[in-house]
């Protein structure tokens, strides 16, 4: 068996409670890596051309009107 399958069977296993934890725990891991990634992105300038045609739009939009 494969580490994988046993991972799988063991949550299988869980309690909904657990599993909702295990879950939780994913999807924060999950974000906390992206923001990682967004912050390496942007630290090696990639984001760069992206920031400047929003800056390009923002100026290009009429202010609306409150």
């Amino acid at each position: 068996m494969s580490d994988l399958q046993a991972i799988q069977q063991a949550i299988q296993s869980l309690s909904p409670e657990e599993q909702d934890a295990l879950r939780r725990w994913f999807e924060e891991r999950d974000a906390a890596a992206w923001d990682d990634q967004i912050e390496r992105d942007a630290a090696a300038g990639k984001l760069d051309s992206l920031a400047a045609e929003a800056m390009t739009d923002y100026r290009l939009t009429p202010p609306r009107e409150l």
